[in-house]
């Protein structure tokens, strides 16, 4: 048995959202913040034995805040297991008690987390007038989370993660129309106590790794101690008498040593000869301390630990952070297999960031051979390096939409073939598309390179900063990984930035060409033949996809760089590029020629002279913050980010404001004018279009010009 479907309704951060599962292991990704952990928890206060009372005590806390009023609205949790055993005793389980259903053993069931008003508070909804929103008010503003109670149900039928579901059965807060039924078959059966699922399945909680050392010292969270208790079962007092007897004894023959005693004797004499004897204690003795109860013998056993070959055993409080992290989870991965030899009908195994302190290579090995036939694994994680062994179709997406997160399946819909090609692309450095709050895709080196250092001398933010993740396809094979980004998958904007390779000098073949010209020109007619081609492809690919658009560079990205106004920037690197005194004087004068094919063709040799990557590596120290973006990359910035906040536009605006002012010291008092204009701006006291204008004239001809123009 496994969990195949879990669905959150008004759960912290979850509006409604479904997450799907498979047996064996699952991961759940998503950036700090994104609700890993309470999905974890949402599990555990289904199936975790020892979460049962916060089940019932839930908080005002856990409503999602995306509801503003969260008085009336109900929580919801829900999931659905698959591959249910025919067993009599497991099948009654789900059926609570009653005959079996027609048609055989059930395959699925449902268990569910219901936290909603009493039912006196449902009665008074109930009653409400059509648009009574006065008295709606009044009920609400007089609920306490005191009103609410936890019910657990099975053989649901209602489709929780449909708006209109949720509204039919708890009601319409704007119309102020409820049900005059208080009870819905749809929510299933009430589960009872004594059939709690709970106590028929296993499941071990394997927290994030903070403070393991911490942790070693607690007896109540020790995990070696743990180990024990369950290896051992009750610890039997009669086979424990012999070894209590010992210690007993152990401890009166160091109490009775001569140099305790006399120790004692000189406390006893100094504080009387101090305080007089009237005020010294009755008695004083020095007794030994080590327990001779048989559950505290346990307790005082320590894990010693070799990191080296030096024969030296430390405690855990001696370790590497990581060794300590990774005996903690080994541990913890014993205390399941010991769990897994009870028998349970299911056995889950929760992991939360297993990742921290833990070398990468260690990461992907140790997830790489976690797996259980006879268990489910869901583990939460932001490594890319974890997330490169996850198997793509195993695993769900956390994504931030405004003040909600939802969960996404990136496999959903695609054909084995294109999992399969997606599976074997996701390596380390491009699994962390799946991180991004939006990604730009991009053809080669030089486009991964230069363009977050365009972002960066621009707008004075990293891409990392604006939630974009540049992913380096090394082709133009974008479809293969853009077509993750879609309503059914990844609801996240994804930006395309190609190349269309249109011909920028005269390729009409002469007799008078040499092979070297004749060969470029045979080569630029097939890049533009290619180029035309690709956006034929790709406009249909993202024809109706609101996640996905794709951005043309005319030529190519070096000639196009060069040709939005960094001819400058690419003089002052020919040096790097050039040695000899003649060439250097001729690649100058091309570069600052104005005549379109000579910029371009110089740009492209100094490029491939040096290799692509390494080229852009070089140019990037030449760029300063008047750097002129090309008008296409701006648009994919653009589209990639989504909406400017005017808070995030007034941080840019400081930036240029202070690197004019770097650059020009003489126009501080016209500068400070603008920076008042920011300010007013960001109090909502000017709209855009004022502001556009103000930043026009306080800094004609600034680059930064281009990107406001950009902004809706």
């Amino acid at each position: 048995m496994h969990i195949s479907k879990m669905t959150l309704v008004n759960y912290r951060n979850f509006s409604n959202t479904t997450l799907k599962f498979q047996r064996g292991v699952n991961t759940i990704i998503g950036e700090n913040g994104a609700g890993k952990s309470n999905i974890l928890r949402a599990i555990r206060l289904l199936l975790d034995d020892t979460m049962v009372r916060a089940a019932y005590r839930l908080e005002e806390s856990d409503f999602c805040r995306s509801l503003g009023e969260w008085r009336g609205h109900w929580i919801i949790i829900s999931v659905e297991f698959e591959e249910i055993s025919a067993d009599e005793a497991v099948q009654a389980l789900f059926l609570h008690g009653t005959a079996a259903l027609e048609g055989g053993p059930l395959a699925k069931a449902t268990y569910n987390l219901i936290f909603r008003p009493k039912k006196e508070i449902r009665l008074k909804l109930a009653a409400l007038d059509v648009f009574d929103d006065e008295e709606l008010t009044r009920i609400r503003n007089a609920i306490t989370i005191d009103d609410y109670e936890t019910v657990f149900t099975g053989r649901s039928g209602a489709d929780f993660s449909d708006p209109s579901v949720y509204q039919s059965i708890v009601g319409d807060f704007d119309t102020c129309i409820f049900s005059a039924e208080t009870e819905f078959p749809e929510i299933g059966a009430k589960v009872p106590g004594f059939l709690s699922v709970t106590k028929e399945v296993s499941l071990t909680f394997i927290q994030a790794l903070r403070d393991v050392v911490a942790e070693f010292h607690n007896n109540r969270t020790n995990p070696l101690f743990t180990l024990l208790k369950s290896k051992s079962g009750e610890i039997d007092p009669v086979s424990m008498l012999p070894i209590t007897e010992m210690v007993r004894n152990l401890n009166a023959s160091i109490e009775g040593l001569e140099d305790v005693q006399s120790v004692r004797n000189h406390i006893r004499e100094t504080i009387k000869d101090a305080a007089g004897e009237t005020y010294s204690p009755a008695s004083l003795s020095i007794k030994s301390d080590l327990p001779d109860e048989a559950e505290k013998l346990f307790q005082s056993l320590r894990l010693f630990v070799g990191e080296t070959d030096d024969g030296y055993e430390g405690g855990i409080h001696e370790l590497s952070l990581g060794g300590a992290n990774l005996i903690y989870l080994t541990l913890k991965l014993l205390e399941f297999k010991y769990q897994r030899e009870k028998l349970a009908i299911a056995n889950f195994l929760l992991i939360e960031e297993p990742e921290a302190h833990i070398h990468t290579h260690i990461q992907k090995t140790l997830f790489d051979r976690i797996s259980y036939s006879d268990a489910q694994i869901i583990y939460t994680t932001h490594s890319a390096h974890i997330s490169e062994v996850s198997n793509v179709s195993n695993v769900n997406i956390l994504g931030r939409q405004g003040s909600y997160c939802e969960a996404y399946q990136p496999a959903t819909g695609l054909e084995p073939s294109e999992v399969r090609s997606i599976q074997r692309y996701l390596d380390a450095v491009r699994s962390n598309l799946l991180f991004a709050k939006s990604v730009l895709l991009v053809e080669g080196d030089a486009e991964e390179i230069l363009i977050p250092v365009l972002v960066k001398k621009l707008l004075g933010l990293s891409v990392d900063e604006l939630g974009i993740s540049v992913i380096n396809i090394r082709s133009t094979g974008f479809k293969n990984v853009a077509v993750l980004f879609h309503d059914l998958r990844i609801r996240k904007r994804c930006a395309i930035v190609t190349d269309l390779d249109t011909t920028f000098f005269d390729v009409t073949p002469q007799p008078t060409d040499l092979e070297f010209l004749a060969s470029k020109k045979r080569k630029a007619i097939g890049s533009q033949k290619a180029g035309a081609e690709r956006k034929v492809g790709l406009d249909a690919f993202v024809a109706g996809n609101p996640w996905i658009s794709v951005y043309y560079a005319p030529h190519t990205f070096e000639v196009d760089l060069v040709s939005a106004g960094n001819e400058e920037a690419f003089v002052r690197a020919v040096s790097k590029i050039y040695k000899a005194p003649h060439t250097i004087n001729e690649a100058v004068e091309a570069l600052r020629s104005g005549q379109p094919h000579l910029v371009g063709f110089r740009a492209l040799l100094m490029a491939e002279h040096e290799g692509k990557g390494w080229f852009a590596i070089m140019l990037a120290e030449e760029l300063d913050h008047q750097v002129a973006i090309p008008p296409y990359i701006l648009q994919a910035i653009h589209f990639a980010h989504g909406h400017i906040s005017p808070l995030l536009l007034t941080r840019i605006l400081h930036y240029r404001v202070a690197r004019q002012i770097h650059a020009d010291p003489s126009g501080q008092p016209r500068l400070a004018l603008l920076g008042g204009q920011v300010e007013r701006f960001q109090r909502g006291e000017i709209d855009l279009m004022f502001l556009k204008a103000a930043v026009a004239l306080a800094l004609p001809g600034d680059a930064i010009n281009s990107f406001m123009a950009g902004i809706a």
